[in-house]
Formats: C-alpha cells, sequence, structure tokens
C-alpha cells in the first residue's frame, strides 16, 4: 500500500529500528543485512494493518521487540478493532513487546528516538524525533495530513497535535512520511508555510 518503511541505524553498535514494515519483509531483511545491521527493536508509529503487517514475519527472523504507543496497543487489540480492519486483507501486528508514552526516548544504539503523541489518525499515532529528523507516520505528509474517518480518528485532535507538537521544532526539521503521496521528504518549515490542511 505504499508505505514508507524507514531503517534507522547506529552506526557504533551496528543496531537498528524497522519503522512501519508495511510487507516487503525479504526486502527490508536483505537491506538490513547489507547494511551489516542487526534488527533490535521494531517500531509502529501507529497500529494500522498497512503499516505493522510486516511486524510477525520480522519479529520472527530478528527476535526483536515490538515497540507501539500504549494508546494504539489498547485500541488495536479490541475485537472490534480487529474485526473492522480485517477488510484491508492485511495481517494485525502481534502485540507489542514494550510500549511507550509521549516523552519516552527509544534508544538505539547509541541514537535517541523522542516519541512525540500525535492523537488523531489513530489515539496512539505518534512521531520519532532524532534532531535534525522527524519519522511522522500518518500524521504528517508532505503537502497533507492522514485521513481521520477510521475509528478511533479525530480530525481536531491530529489538527492541535500537528500545530502544538511538530510545527514548533526547529523548522529545519526534515519530514519523513509514512507515505509519499506528496513527496519522499520535506520540512516543517516547508510544511508550515504550505501544507493547504495547516
Amino acid at each position: 500500500m505504499g508505505v514508507c518503511c524507514y531503517i534507522v541505524g547506529c552506526s557504533k553498535t551496528s543496531l537498528c529500528a524497522v519503522i512501519d514494515p508495511g510487507g516487503d519483509e525479504d526486502k527490508i531483511l536483505q537491506e538490513v543485512k547489507d547494511a551489516g545491521l542487526t534488527i533490535d527493536s521494531i517500531i509502529a508509529t501507529h497500529g494500522h494493518p498497512d503499516h505493522v503487517c510486516g511486524n510477525r514475519i520480522l519479529k520472527e527472523a530478528s527476535g526483536a521487540d515490538i515497540i507501539m504507543h500504549e494508546a494504539d496497543s489498547e485500541f488495536f487489540a479490541k475485537p472490534e478493532t480487529q474485526n473492522y480492519f480485517s477488510m484491508l486483507g492485511l495481517e494485525a501486528s502481534p502485540p507489542a513487546d514494550r510500549t511507550v508514552k509521549d516523552g519516552d526516548v527509544i534508544t538505539v544504539g547509541e541514537e535517541e528516538l523522542l516519541v512525540i503523541h500525535t492523537p488523531g489518525h489513530t489515539p496512539g499515532g505518534m512521531c520519532l524525533y532524532c534532531a535534525p529528523n522527524l519519522i511522522t507516520g500518518d500524521s504528517l505528509f508532505v503537502g497533507g495530513i492522514g485521513r481521520t474517518d477510521f475509528p478511533g480518528g479525530s480530525h481536531d485532535e491530529l489538527i492541535t497535535a500537528i500545530k502544538e507538537r511538530l510545527l514548533t521544532l526547529p523548522p529545519e526539521t526534515v519530514v519523513w512520511p509514512g507515505h509519499g503521496y506528496g513527496g519522499s521528504r520535506s520540512t516543517i518549515e516547508e510544511e508550515a508555510r504550505s501544507n493547504p490542511y495547516l
């Protein structure tokens, strides 16, 4: 479904996190191997199946922990939520091994990813900040925002989260979105200036 999966590695320890593996597990594993890295964690920016359908296979291949925001871990464990999203025909994630909340730091070797909770696309949607980079999942796209018409979505919450939590980051912050609908990357400055939803 055109999900942007990111591999974030630590050059000193050769550990890495795989963020939002939405399929193509063999390709992801090969990229990790070619880079000489070892998967230490599998991180979901949110629990929608298109972003987590590769979690099981990567976990089985690596033994890495699956990490998700606590609100999405709870929301996507509900039978009614699972039934709704089964219509996509994609595998749901196994339960999270670790949950995080706003302000937590996920370590990847000697690198640190700051969790920024951005609810609205899902209850536990989150962005990962390692200056000058910001992985935004489906909260913020290049020239767009995540849809809010699925269960658990809220347009008002998402707009507030983006304006108060993301647009306050340094303007040169590089935005790495969860889908490349408007482009593969942008900056906070560019989105604040030209994103029509903001």
